[in-house]
This record gives C-alpha cells, sequence and structure tokens, in this order.
C-alpha cells in the first residue's frame, strides 16, 4: 500500500528498479572477452579457480581488489527529500 498521491505498487516498484540497476552496474563491470594467464597490472599469474570462476579476467584478486575500491557507483535517488522536491 503507497501512501500519499503514490499509487498501490509504487514503493515495490523502486526497489525493483533499484535491485535491477544494481545488477546491470555489476553485470557492465564483469571482465568479457578473452581473459589471460597472467595479471595485466602486476604480472603475476591469475589462479585457475579464479579464470574458471570469472570468465575474461584479466587482472589477480589484489589488482582487482584495488580497482574496486577506487570505483564510484553513482546511483538513483529514487527517494528524494522534500527540499529537493521543493527546489
Amino acid at each position: 500500500m503507497a501512501g500519499g498521491w503514490t499509487r498501490d505498487g509504487a514503493v515495490l516498484d523502486q526497489i525493483d528498479d533499484t535491485i535491477l540497476d544494481g545488477v546491470l552496474t555489476a553485470r557492465a563491470r564483469m571482465p568479457a572477452g578473452e581473459g589471460t594467464e597472467d595479471c595485466i597490472e602486476c604480472g603475476d599469474p591469475i589462479p585457475e579457480g579464479r579464470r574458471l570462476a570469472v570468465p575474461g579476467v584479466t587482472t589477480c584478486v589484489p589488482c582487482q581488489s584495488g580497482r574496486d575500491s577506487r570505483v564510484v557507483v553513482a546511483g538513483i535517488n529514487r527517494r528524494g527529500s522534500k527540499d529537493s522536491q521543493l527546489r
């Protein structure tokens, strides 16, 4: 049940859209194409288990962890505050 000026199910639609955005963002960041046996950043061998789990991988776990910590994901504020709606 939605409140205010929203229709029934609007909150669930927002949740579904947020989850879908997260999944699509994660899929877009996954490697594609031909992978390598050695890391392109440090040159260390990439374990076979990683290469099988993530086809197309080109970095070892430590280098990928460093890359992931630098990624900034900009989301969509679907809730919005009253202040932002009044501007």
